[in-house]
């Protein structure tokens, strides 16, 4: 019979977590809004963030998926955090050119001056005229 140590035990706990994780960034990407909306109720946090600071918002805003944006708004994500390349969901949105998503992104309180590029530049460099005209 072999017994398992703290340190094994700890191991085991924390890949469990990781591997979590990734499917929680997963169901962000995919739009799985009930799989996510069971884990954000149970606690997990809308402000999770992966290795590229890509958070959960940012991922289903640049996936397009505008329930799952407005889910993780409703936990308590915020529309400006940007990830490691200085980049926001609102300009992930405008740069795939999900209107719908920008538009629950600004209603939200988004920046189109946030981030690098902004949500402005990339709205103008790829001629997102319907979203310029959103962000005023």
């Amino acid at each position: 019979m072999s017994e398992t140590t703290g340190a094994e035990a700890r191991t085991g706990a924390d890949d469990e977590a990781v591997a979590l994780a990734h499917t929680l960034f997963d169901a962000a990407r995919e739009g799985n809004s009930e799989f996510l909306r069971s884990y954000l109720q149970a606690g997990a946090p809308a402000a999770m963030r992966n290795a590229a600071g890509d958070s959960l918002l940012m991922l289903s805003a640049y996936h397009g998926h505008v329930e799952t944006v407005q889910l993780l708004l409703l936990h308590g994500a915020e529309a400006n955090v940007a990830n490691d390349r200085g980049q926001t969901p609102l300009a992930g949105a405008v740069f795939k050119g999900y209107t719908e998503v920008a538009r629950v992104l600004l209603d939200a309180g988004a920046d189109p001056d946030a981030g690098a590029p902004t949500a402005r530049e990339a709205a103008q460099m790829f001629a997102r005229t319907e979203i310029l005209e959103l962000l005023g």
